[in-house]
């Protein structure tokens, strides 16, 4: 098992960055955890707000495409991991404006691949590079993404991301880089930015608003635990085969029209709402272009090889999930405030 006194995680001020910050300080009293974050729209240092003092945890303000200011940090906090978690993530945006995700996701990681290359003697530090099974493409109805499964993306994120994946694989065989790629499925819990559907649900049937469900509500994902991902990520970044890569999945399929009808039942009883109160606020919308159907991941390896597995059942976490949301409106007031409502308007009013 590797240890380390000092890892870099990029996008530390996000959904799972966030979790994954809190795990490290928490398990690891010895380890410096630096915390480079852009605090665009997604990334809120309220997610952070019980480590506040804490000398372990040192927040740096940046952005990851800016190279000068990345050469910096490895220079002053001298990081022997990275684990990269800043990305741009919402398929929907990615969509409506493609730049940013090319931008962030390739050049942001080749910037960050080339300050460890320049800060690291060959074979020392190690970068954990976390992605998506969105790389994989679309499953039929049969059959689980694994480790070995070709790449075929199919939005701008996915494509961006998948780019990423190369280039940090590129760089292990060049360059000689440790590195370790992880592929997850969709994560939910606390923390989650209300564009995704979970988060966003559960606002909606708490304000009464309609549902947004794309297309005929069909598409199968994939759910994982936040807390289960970070505990995978965690065991990844001490004692992962450098060169490998690793799938990381929740075990856990749903329809999305099944996962909304369960979220109204658990939201409703939380709220004290008679059974099925919130169902006539379901509302279908155009689907978006190129909806990948089904994403589902086979996560036997990193369990044969390091031990992890989902921990908790689906609906006992989509219970928590809920109450934590309910008991914190005014975190999840807050981060819904100012551009993220024009950007809901036009996301769903007019399709």
């Amino acid at each position: 098992m590797r240890t380390f006194s000092t890892v870099l995680v990029t996008g530390g001020a996000g959904f799972i960055g966030s979790h994954l910050v809190r795990r490290l300080i928490s398990r690891y009293p010895e380890m410096t955890v630096v915390n480079l974050d852009a605090l665009t729209y997604s990334g809120n240092l309220a997610s952070l707000r019980d480590l506040e003092g804490e000398i372990r945890h040192v927040f740096v303000r940046g952005d990851i495409r800016d190279r000068e200011l990345v050469r910096r940090v490895f220079e002053e906090h001298r990081p022997e991991a990275v684990v990269h978690l800043a990305a741009e993530s919402h398929v929907d945006r990615s969509i409506s404006g493609p730049m940013a995700f090319l931008e962030t996701n390739i050049l942001g990681t080749a910037s960050l691949l080339e300050a460890a290359r320049e800060a690291w003697k060959p074979g020392e530090g190690l970068f954990h590079h976390v992605s998506t099974d969105e790389v994989f493409g679309s499953l039929g109805d049969e059959g689980l993404f694994s480790e070995t499964t070709a790449y075929d993306p199919r939005s701008p994120y996915s494509a961006s991301k998948a780019s990423s994946d190369h280039l940090v694989r590129a760089w292990h065989h060049t360059y000689g880089l440790p590195v370790v790629v992880t592929n997850c499925s969709n994560n939910y819990g606390a923390y989650q930015f209300p564009e995704k559907l979970i988060p966003l649900m559960i606002r909606n049937i708490r304000d009464n608003r309609p549902l947004p469900v794309y297309g005929e509500g069909k598409n199968v994902r994939d759910w994982l635990w936040v807390e289960d991902h970070v505990a995978a990520l965690d065991v990844v970044l001490h004692g992962g085969s450098p060169g490998a890569t690793y799938a990381i999945g929740g075990l856990n399929e749903w329809r999305n029209i099944d996962l909304v009808h369960l979220l109204i039942r658990l939201t409703d009883a939380q709220l004290g709402r008679p059974e099925g109160a919130s169902l006539g606020l379901i509302s279908y919308v155009k689907d978006r272009a190129g909806h990948d159907l089904r994403y589902a991941i086979d996560a036997s390896h990193i369990a044969q090889e390091l031990g992890w597995k989902p921990s908790i059942r689906f609906e006992e976490g989509l219970a928590a999930t809920v109450a934590w949301y309910l008991g914190n409106g005014e975190w999840l007031d807050s981060v819904t405030s100012g551009a993220y409502l024009s950007y809901y308007e036009a996301q769903y009013q007019h399709r």
